[in-house]
Protein backbone atom coordinates (compact mmCIF):
# COMPACT_ATOMS: atom_id res chain seq x y z
CA UNK A 1 0.00 0.00 0.00
CA UNK A 2 1.43 3.51 -0.87
CA UNK A 3 2.55 5.80 1.73
CA UNK A 4 -0.61 7.99 3.99
CA UNK A 5 -2.71 4.47 3.64
CA UNK A 6 -2.06 4.02 7.25
CA UNK A 7 -3.09 7.86 8.16
CA UNK A 8 -6.12 7.12 6.37
CA UNK A 9 -6.75 4.01 8.00
CA UNK A 10 -6.05 5.82 11.82
CA UNK A 11 -7.94 8.60 10.84
CA UNK A 12 -10.92 6.52 9.86
CA UNK A 13 -10.92 4.11 12.74
CA UNK A 14 -10.75 6.82 15.72
CA UNK A 15 -13.47 8.54 14.19
CA UNK A 16 -15.70 6.03 13.46
CA UNK A 17 -14.73 4.43 17.42
CA UNK A 18 -16.36 7.71 18.38
CA UNK A 19 -19.38 7.67 15.79
CA UNK A 20 -20.05 4.04 17.63
CA UNK A 21 -19.50 5.25 20.73
CA UNK A 22 -21.38 8.28 20.67
CA UNK A 23 -24.96 6.01 19.28
CA UNK A 24 -24.63 4.29 22.48
CA UNK A 25 -24.41 7.24 24.50
CA UNK A 26 -27.25 8.91 22.82
CA UNK A 27 -29.24 5.19 22.95
CA UNK A 28 -28.81 5.57 27.04
CA UNK A 29 -29.27 9.87 27.09
CA UNK A 30 -32.86 8.53 25.48
CA UNK A 31 -33.62 5.77 27.87
CA UNK A 32 -32.62 7.59 31.32
CA UNK A 33 -34.47 10.90 30.02
CA UNK A 34 -37.69 8.38 29.71
CA UNK A 35 -37.86 8.53 26.22
CA UNK A 36 -40.42 6.36 24.68
CA UNK A 37 -38.42 3.07 22.41
CA UNK A 38 -39.31 4.27 19.44
CA UNK A 39 -37.19 7.47 19.58
CA UNK A 40 -34.59 5.49 20.14
CA UNK A 41 -34.92 3.58 17.37
CA UNK A 42 -35.37 6.76 15.72
CA UNK A 43 -31.85 7.47 16.44
CA UNK A 44 -30.83 5.34 13.30
CA UNK A 45 -32.84 7.06 10.56
CA UNK A 46 -31.63 10.55 12.09
CA UNK A 47 -28.04 9.62 11.39
CA UNK A 48 -28.50 9.29 7.81
CA UNK A 49 -30.96 12.31 7.34
CA UNK A 50 -28.54 14.35 6.42
CA UNK A 51 -26.83 11.82 4.29
CA UNK A 52 -29.93 12.14 2.18
CA UNK A 53 -30.47 15.55 2.05
CA UNK A 54 -27.27 16.77 1.63
CA UNK A 55 -26.10 14.59 -1.32
CA UNK A 56 -26.49 16.41 -4.12
CA UNK A 57 -23.61 18.83 -2.51
CA UNK A 58 -21.20 16.60 -0.14
CA UNK A 59 -19.66 14.98 -3.06
CA UNK A 60 -18.76 18.42 -5.14
CA UNK A 61 -17.36 19.40 -1.80
CA UNK A 62 -15.25 16.23 -1.33
CA UNK A 63 -13.72 17.14 -5.29
CA UNK A 64 -13.21 20.50 -4.52
CA UNK A 65 -11.16 20.41 -1.54
CA UNK A 66 -8.37 18.34 -0.12
CA UNK A 67 -9.63 14.88 1.60
CA UNK A 68 -8.00 15.47 4.58
CA UNK A 69 -9.09 19.06 5.10
CA UNK A 70 -12.52 17.60 4.13
CA UNK A 71 -12.14 14.93 6.52
CA UNK A 72 -10.86 17.34 9.20
CA UNK A 73 -13.66 19.69 8.69
CA UNK A 74 -16.37 16.83 9.05
CA UNK A 75 -15.10 15.87 12.71
CA UNK A 76 -15.36 19.13 13.84
CA UNK A 77 -18.93 19.38 12.65
CA UNK A 78 -19.35 15.96 14.36
CA UNK A 79 -18.19 17.66 17.65
CA UNK A 80 -20.22 20.48 17.59
CA UNK A 81 -22.93 17.81 17.70
CA UNK A 82 -21.69 16.41 20.96
CA UNK A 83 -21.58 19.43 22.49
CA UNK A 84 -24.80 19.88 21.42
CA UNK A 85 -26.10 16.86 23.28
CA UNK A 86 -24.20 18.02 26.55
CA UNK A 87 -25.98 21.92 26.18
CA UNK A 88 -29.43 20.15 26.39
CA UNK A 89 -30.36 20.13 22.69
CA UNK A 90 -32.63 16.92 21.90
CA UNK A 91 -30.33 13.86 21.18
CA UNK A 92 -32.36 13.31 17.97
CA UNK A 93 -31.21 16.22 16.53
CA UNK A 94 -28.30 16.42 17.88
CA UNK A 95 -27.77 12.69 16.59
CA UNK A 96 -28.60 14.05 13.02
CA UNK A 97 -25.66 17.15 13.48
CA UNK A 98 -23.22 13.85 14.04
CA UNK A 99 -24.62 12.37 10.91
CA UNK A 100 -23.97 15.90 9.39
CA UNK A 101 -20.31 15.48 9.92
CA UNK A 102 -20.37 11.37 8.77
CA UNK A 103 -21.93 12.67 5.60
CA UNK A 104 -19.38 15.28 4.68
CA UNK A 105 -16.81 12.68 5.60
CA UNK A 106 -17.49 9.51 3.88
CA UNK A 107 -16.74 10.64 0.07
CA UNK A 108 -13.57 11.97 1.04
CA UNK A 109 -12.08 8.79 2.84
CA UNK A 110 -13.74 6.59 0.02
CA UNK A 111 -13.01 9.19 -2.76
CA UNK A 112 -9.27 9.08 -1.50
CA UNK A 113 -8.53 5.25 -1.54
CA UNK A 114 -9.81 5.87 -5.82
CA UNK A 115 -7.51 8.59 -5.68
CA UNK A 116 -4.21 7.03 -3.84
CA UNK A 117 -4.47 3.39 -4.83
CA UNK A 118 -4.47 1.31 -8.66
CA UNK A 119 -7.74 -0.32 -9.42
CA UNK A 120 -6.08 -3.22 -8.93
CA UNK A 121 -5.73 -2.94 -4.90
CA UNK A 122 -9.47 -1.53 -4.13
CA UNK A 123 -10.65 -5.10 -3.30
CA UNK A 124 -7.69 -5.11 -0.60
CA UNK A 125 -7.92 -1.59 0.68
CA UNK A 126 -11.55 -2.31 0.90
CA UNK A 127 -11.22 -5.56 2.64
CA UNK A 128 -8.29 -3.47 5.41
CA UNK A 129 -11.22 -0.08 5.76
CA UNK A 130 -14.15 -2.39 6.07
CA UNK A 131 -12.35 -4.74 8.69
CA UNK A 132 -10.71 -1.42 10.92
CA UNK A 133 -14.22 -0.20 10.47
CA UNK A 134 -15.50 -3.00 12.06
CA UNK A 135 -12.83 -3.40 14.71
CA UNK A 136 -13.78 0.47 15.72
CA UNK A 137 -17.39 -0.63 15.49
CA UNK A 138 -16.54 -3.73 18.12
CA UNK A 139 -14.62 -1.17 19.93
CA UNK A 140 -16.73 1.56 19.98
CA UNK A 141 -19.90 0.08 21.35
CA UNK A 142 -17.69 -1.78 24.05
CA UNK A 143 -16.24 1.59 24.82
CA UNK A 144 -20.08 3.43 24.80
CA UNK A 145 -20.93 0.46 26.77
CA UNK A 146 -18.89 1.10 29.24
CA UNK A 147 -18.68 4.74 29.61
CA UNK A 148 -22.45 4.64 30.29
CA UNK A 149 -22.25 1.45 32.34
CA UNK A 150 -22.01 1.16 36.01
CA UNK A 151 -18.36 0.95 36.51
CA UNK A 152 -16.62 3.54 34.58
CA UNK A 153 -19.28 6.58 34.87
CA UNK A 154 -19.01 7.28 38.73
CA UNK A 155 -15.69 7.88 38.30
CA UNK A 156 -15.97 9.82 35.47
CA UNK A 157 -18.91 11.86 37.25
CA UNK A 158 -16.17 12.29 40.27
CA UNK A 159 -13.93 13.94 38.11
CA UNK A 160 -14.16 17.75 38.69
CA UNK A 161 -12.62 20.86 37.06
CA UNK A 162 -11.71 23.24 39.01
CA UNK A 163 -13.75 26.78 39.34
CA UNK A 164 -15.89 25.42 36.16
CA UNK A 165 -19.45 23.79 36.44
CA UNK A 166 -19.54 21.47 33.49
CA UNK A 167 -23.55 21.12 34.18
CA UNK A 168 -22.78 17.28 33.53
CA UNK A 169 -24.57 15.42 35.88
CA UNK A 170 -25.62 11.25 33.78
CA UNK A 171 -23.48 8.94 33.04
CA UNK A 172 -24.53 9.49 29.39
CA UNK A 173 -23.23 13.42 28.76
CA UNK A 174 -19.86 12.33 30.98
CA UNK A 175 -19.11 9.23 28.03
CA UNK A 176 -19.94 12.00 25.22
CA UNK A 177 -17.85 14.46 26.71
CA UNK A 178 -15.05 11.79 27.07
CA UNK A 179 -15.90 10.93 22.98
CA UNK A 180 -15.57 14.64 21.97
CA UNK A 181 -11.79 14.25 22.73
CA UNK A 182 -11.95 10.92 20.44
CA UNK A 183 -12.78 13.02 17.67
CA UNK A 184 -9.80 15.41 18.52
CA UNK A 185 -7.66 12.54 18.18
CA UNK A 186 -9.28 11.61 14.30
CA UNK A 187 -8.82 15.06 13.23
CA UNK A 188 -5.09 15.24 14.04
CA UNK A 189 -4.31 12.65 11.90
CA UNK A 190 -6.90 14.19 9.25
CA UNK A 191 -4.16 16.67 9.40
CA UNK A 192 -1.51 14.61 8.39
CA UNK A 193 -3.72 12.96 5.10
CA UNK A 194 -0.87 13.63 2.00
CA UNK A 195 -2.44 15.57 -0.55
CA UNK A 196 -3.18 13.29 -3.58
CA UNK A 197 -1.84 14.03 -7.31
CA UNK A 198 -5.80 13.82 -8.37
CA UNK A 199 -7.18 17.74 -9.53
CA UNK A 200 -9.35 19.23 -7.87
CA UNK A 201 -12.56 20.12 -9.67
CA UNK A 202 -14.24 23.20 -8.03
CA UNK A 203 -17.91 23.82 -6.89
CA UNK A 204 -19.45 26.21 -9.15
CA UNK A 205 -23.18 27.24 -10.45
CA UNK A 206 -26.11 27.22 -8.45
CA UNK A 207 -27.31 25.03 -5.99
CA UNK A 208 -29.86 24.23 -8.50
CA UNK A 209 -27.62 23.62 -11.06
CA UNK A 210 -25.56 20.79 -8.38
CA UNK A 211 -28.71 19.15 -7.96
CA UNK A 212 -29.06 18.96 -11.33
CA UNK A 213 -25.39 17.09 -11.99
CA UNK A 214 -26.08 14.72 -8.90
CA UNK A 215 -28.96 13.36 -10.41
CA UNK A 216 -27.40 12.98 -13.54
CA UNK A 217 -24.57 10.81 -11.85
CA UNK A 218 -27.57 9.34 -9.66
CA UNK A 219 -29.13 7.92 -13.04
CA UNK A 220 -25.94 7.36 -14.82
CA UNK A 221 -24.45 5.06 -11.97
CA UNK A 222 -28.51 3.64 -11.82
CA UNK A 223 -28.53 2.34 -15.38
CA UNK A 224 -25.17 1.05 -15.51
CA UNK A 225 -25.46 -2.48 -16.23
CA UNK A 226 -22.93 -3.86 -12.96
CA UNK A 227 -23.53 -0.10 -11.34
CA UNK A 228 -26.82 -0.70 -10.56
CA UNK A 229 -26.20 -4.36 -8.98
CA UNK A 230 -23.92 -3.52 -7.10
CA UNK A 231 -25.60 -0.35 -5.72
CA UNK A 232 -28.77 -1.87 -5.14
CA UNK A 233 -27.07 -4.36 -3.39
CA UNK A 234 -24.82 -2.23 -1.04
CA UNK A 235 -27.67 -0.15 -0.60
CA UNK A 236 -29.65 -3.20 1.11
CA UNK A 237 -26.49 -4.29 3.01
CA UNK A 238 -25.94 -0.64 4.73
CA UNK A 239 -29.62 -0.37 5.07
CA UNK A 240 -29.39 -3.40 7.08
CA UNK A 241 -26.69 -3.02 8.61
CA UNK A 242 -27.16 0.85 10.30
CA UNK A 243 -30.48 -0.80 11.91
CA UNK A 244 -28.88 -3.68 13.20
CA UNK A 245 -27.18 -1.83 15.43
CA UNK A 246 -30.46 -1.50 17.52
CA UNK A 247 -32.34 -4.10 16.35
CA UNK A 248 -29.97 -5.79 18.57
CA UNK A 249 -29.60 -3.89 21.30
CA UNK A 250 -33.63 -4.08 21.12
CA UNK A 251 -33.65 -7.61 20.46
CA UNK A 252 -30.97 -8.23 23.44
CA UNK A 253 -33.31 -6.51 25.95
CA UNK A 254 -36.35 -9.05 24.94
CA UNK A 255 -34.89 -12.30 24.17
CA UNK A 256 -31.81 -12.37 27.02
CA UNK A 257 -32.58 -9.24 29.39
CA UNK A 258 -29.78 -7.28 28.81
CA UNK A 259 -28.95 -3.68 29.85
CA UNK A 260 -27.97 -1.42 27.26
CA UNK A 261 -24.52 -1.99 28.51
CA UNK A 262 -24.80 -6.22 28.35
CA UNK A 263 -26.41 -5.77 24.76
CA UNK A 264 -23.25 -3.09 23.43
CA UNK A 265 -20.74 -6.57 23.44
CA UNK A 266 -23.51 -8.33 21.34
CA UNK A 267 -22.92 -5.57 18.32
CA UNK A 268 -19.37 -6.34 18.67
CA UNK A 269 -20.14 -10.02 18.10
CA UNK A 270 -21.72 -9.15 14.94
CA UNK A 271 -19.46 -7.08 14.17
CA UNK A 272 -16.26 -9.47 14.79
CA UNK A 273 -18.38 -12.05 12.06
CA UNK A 274 -18.59 -8.68 9.58
CA UNK A 275 -14.86 -8.19 10.43
CA UNK A 276 -14.28 -11.68 9.43
CA UNK A 277 -16.09 -11.86 6.36
CA UNK A 278 -14.42 -8.85 5.17
CA UNK A 279 -11.03 -9.87 5.37
CA UNK A 280 -11.82 -13.51 3.31
CA UNK A 281 -13.96 -11.31 0.49
CA UNK A 282 -10.43 -9.63 0.61
CA UNK A 283 -8.41 -12.44 -0.11
CA UNK A 284 -11.05 -14.36 -2.39
CA UNK A 285 -12.67 -12.44 -4.48
CA UNK A 286 -11.39 -10.33 -7.38
CA UNK A 287 -13.72 -7.49 -9.00
CA UNK A 288 -15.31 -9.63 -12.41
CA UNK A 289 -16.51 -12.35 -9.73
CA UNK A 290 -18.33 -9.65 -7.20
CA UNK A 291 -22.02 -10.75 -8.30
CA UNK A 292 -21.60 -14.22 -7.40
CA UNK A 293 -22.34 -13.18 -4.10
CA UNK A 294 -25.34 -11.62 -4.15
CA UNK A 295 -27.54 -14.38 -3.04
CA UNK A 296 -25.68 -14.07 0.72
CA UNK A 297 -27.89 -11.07 0.70
CA UNK A 298 -31.27 -13.22 0.93
CA UNK A 299 -29.68 -15.24 3.26
CA UNK A 300 -28.59 -11.91 5.40
CA UNK A 301 -32.75 -11.16 5.86
CA UNK A 302 -33.37 -14.89 6.52
CA UNK A 303 -30.55 -14.66 9.44
CA UNK A 304 -32.53 -11.68 10.83
CA UNK A 305 -35.56 -13.44 11.07
CA UNK A 306 -34.01 -16.63 13.05
CA UNK A 307 -33.20 -14.30 15.43
CA UNK A 308 -36.29 -14.22 16.68
CA UNK A 309 -35.71 -17.97 18.04
CA UNK A 310 -32.70 -17.16 19.97
CA UNK A 311 -32.54 -17.30 23.62
CA UNK A 312 -29.57 -17.93 25.38
CA UNK A 313 -25.92 -16.15 24.99
CA UNK A 314 -24.50 -20.13 24.04
CA UNK A 315 -26.46 -19.99 20.68
CA UNK A 316 -26.65 -16.03 20.37
CA UNK A 317 -22.76 -15.45 20.07
CA UNK A 318 -21.93 -18.14 17.13
CA UNK A 319 -25.08 -17.16 15.41
CA UNK A 320 -24.35 -13.29 15.30
CA UNK A 321 -20.99 -13.91 13.81
CA UNK A 322 -22.54 -16.01 11.17
CA UNK A 323 -25.20 -12.84 10.47
CA UNK A 324 -22.12 -10.44 10.66
CA UNK A 325 -19.67 -12.78 8.61
CA UNK A 326 -22.82 -13.02 5.82
CA UNK A 327 -22.45 -9.57 6.01
CA UNK A 328 -18.90 -8.85 5.25
CA UNK A 329 -18.62 -11.39 2.80
CA UNK A 330 -21.19 -9.85 0.81
CA UNK A 331 -20.67 -5.90 0.93
CA UNK A 332 -16.33 -5.69 0.02
CA UNK A 333 -16.58 -6.87 -3.09
CA UNK A 334 -19.72 -5.74 -4.03
CA UNK A 335 -18.99 -2.02 -3.09
CA UNK A 336 -15.51 -2.43 -4.86
CA UNK A 337 -17.03 -2.98 -7.97
CA UNK A 338 -19.31 0.06 -7.03
CA UNK A 339 -16.52 2.36 -6.67
CA UNK A 340 -14.51 1.23 -9.74
CA UNK A 341 -17.83 1.82 -11.78
CA UNK A 342 -18.34 5.07 -10.42
CA UNK A 343 -14.70 6.29 -10.51
CA UNK A 344 -14.81 5.16 -14.67
CA UNK A 345 -18.38 7.03 -14.92
CA UNK A 346 -17.85 10.62 -12.30
CA UNK A 347 -15.53 11.56 -10.25
CA UNK A 348 -14.36 9.50 -6.98
CA UNK A 349 -16.23 12.14 -4.45
CA UNK A 350 -19.32 12.34 -6.51
CA UNK A 351 -19.93 8.42 -7.12
CA UNK A 352 -19.48 7.93 -3.26
CA UNK A 353 -21.83 10.69 -2.75
CA UNK A 354 -24.65 9.14 -4.97
CA UNK A 355 -24.00 5.52 -3.18
CA UNK A 356 -24.01 7.56 0.28
CA UNK A 357 -27.19 9.06 -1.02
CA UNK A 358 -28.82 5.66 -1.58
CA UNK A 359 -27.50 3.26 1.22
CA UNK A 360 -28.34 6.01 3.95
CA UNK A 361 -31.95 6.93 2.57
CA UNK A 362 -32.54 3.03 2.50
CA UNK A 363 -30.88 3.17 5.95
CA UNK A 364 -33.54 6.32 6.51
CA UNK A 365 -36.16 4.18 4.79
CA UNK A 366 -35.79 0.84 7.03
CA UNK A 367 -35.21 3.02 10.12
CA UNK A 368 -38.37 4.76 9.88
CA UNK A 369 -40.54 1.45 9.26
CA UNK A 370 -39.30 -0.15 11.77
CA UNK A 371 -39.43 2.82 14.32
CA UNK A 372 -43.45 2.94 13.05
CA UNK A 373 -43.79 -0.38 13.88
CA UNK A 374 -42.25 0.18 17.03
CA UNK A 375 -44.19 3.27 17.46
CA UNK A 376 -47.59 1.57 16.84
CA UNK A 377 -47.17 -1.07 19.25
CA UNK A 378 -45.89 -4.17 17.46
CA UNK A 379 -43.72 -6.18 19.48
CA UNK A 380 -40.39 -6.53 18.48
CA UNK A 381 -40.14 -10.34 17.56
CA UNK A 382 -43.01 -9.42 14.76
CA UNK A 383 -40.98 -6.05 13.79
CA UNK A 384 -37.63 -7.98 13.39
CA UNK A 385 -39.26 -10.48 11.64
CA UNK A 386 -41.19 -7.95 9.08
CA UNK A 387 -38.10 -6.34 8.92
CA UNK A 388 -35.82 -9.60 7.70
CA UNK A 389 -38.49 -10.87 5.00
CA UNK A 390 -38.73 -7.46 3.12
CA UNK A 391 -34.81 -7.49 3.05
CA UNK A 392 -34.62 -10.94 1.79
CA UNK A 393 -37.17 -10.46 -0.50
CA UNK A 394 -35.99 -7.02 -2.10
CA UNK A 395 -32.54 -8.88 -2.75
CA UNK A 396 -34.53 -11.45 -4.47
CA UNK A 397 -35.43 -9.19 -6.96
CA UNK A 398 -32.01 -7.62 -6.86
CA UNK A 399 -30.70 -11.14 -8.11
CA UNK A 400 -33.41 -11.40 -10.87
CA UNK A 401 -32.38 -8.16 -12.17
CA UNK A 402 -28.88 -9.35 -12.80
CA UNK A 403 -29.92 -12.55 -14.15
CA UNK A 404 -32.09 -10.44 -16.46
CA UNK A 405 -29.43 -8.25 -17.55
CA UNK A 406 -27.22 -11.03 -18.20
CA UNK A 407 -29.84 -12.37 -20.33
CA UNK A 408 -30.98 -9.08 -22.25
CA UNK A 409 -27.81 -7.57 -22.03
CA UNK A 410 -25.15 -10.17 -22.36
CA UNK A 411 -22.53 -8.24 -24.38
CA UNK A 412 -22.61 -5.15 -22.64
CA UNK A 413 -22.15 -6.76 -19.08
CA UNK A 414 -19.83 -9.15 -20.44
CA UNK A 415 -17.44 -5.85 -21.60
CA UNK A 416 -17.94 -4.22 -18.17
CA UNK A 417 -16.64 -7.84 -16.43
CA UNK A 418 -13.87 -7.38 -18.80
CA UNK A 419 -12.71 -3.96 -18.14
CA UNK A 420 -13.25 -4.88 -14.47
CA UNK A 421 -10.83 -8.04 -14.93
CA UNK A 422 -8.25 -6.41 -16.88
CA UNK A 423 -8.28 -3.01 -14.71
CA UNK A 424 -7.64 -5.83 -11.71
CA UNK A 425 -4.78 -7.85 -13.60
CA UNK A 426 -3.06 -4.32 -13.07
Amino acid sequence: MKKGFSTIMSAQFFSSLADNAVFIAAVELLRTGGAPEWQRAALVPMFALFYVVLAPFVGAFADALPKGKVMFISNTIKVAGCLMMLFGSHPLLSYAIVGLGAAAYSPAKYGILTELLPPSQLVKANGWIEGLTIASIILGAVLGGQLVGPHVAPHLLAFDVPLLSTGIDTAPEAAISVLVFVYVIAALFNLRIPRTEAPLVPMTGSALSMVRDFAGCNRRLWHDKLGQISLGTTTLFWGVAGNLRYLVLAWAAVALGYTTTQATSLQGVVAVGTALGAVAASMQMRLDRAVGVIPLGIALGLLTVLLNFVTNLWLAVPFLILLGAAGGYLVVPMNALLQHRGHNLMGAGRSIAVQNFNEQACILGLGAFYAGMSRFGLSTFIAITVFGLVVAGVMELIRRWHLRNCVEHRGEVERLLQIARSDDAH
